[in-house]
């Protein structure tokens, strides 16, 4: 049997991003590792033992390429729309709550955030699949 554990993202400024997770996912700085050259910062919160592994290549200038196949990091929340009111205030970004019905039967209330690396969070309600 396998468990996932952590899901890696590439960061240019890893300052900003460590303060972009703890305001917009509640996420603290769980285990950090310098090395010559790259650091890995692994973040999480009480909610679950899964981390978000932040890989800060000490040199690196330009913005990451994502590529076509990425598509985007979820997490649950209680209360949508005060997740939507809470990262909205903090001054970042999102998009409009929207509900995704399928086959007649409501599936999904979600948004949409992007950290500062361009990587896109998906905030969805907790309830049904998505405990």
């Amino acid at each position: 049997m396998t468990k996932l554990i952590h899901s890696m993202v590439r960061v240019r400024d890893l300052a900003e991003s460590i303060v972009f997770y703890r305001q917009a996912l509640g996420l603290e700085i769980k285990d950090q590792f310098v090395f010559d050259g790259f650091s890995l910062t692994y973040l999480a919160n009480a909610e679950t033992g899964f981390e978000l592994e932040l890989t800060h290549n000490h040199s690196q200038e330009v913005p990451y390429q994502h590529g076509n196949g990425y598509g985007h990091l979820a997490v649950s929340v209680e209360d949508i729309e005060q997740a939507h009111q809470r990262i909205t205030s903090l001054g970042i970004e999102a998009s409009d709550v929207k509900a995704l019905d399928h086959n007649g039967a409501h599936l999904a209330t979600f948004f949409f955030i992007t950290d500062p690396d361009g990587y896109k969070i998906e905030f969805l309600q907790r309830q049904g699949r998505y405990l």
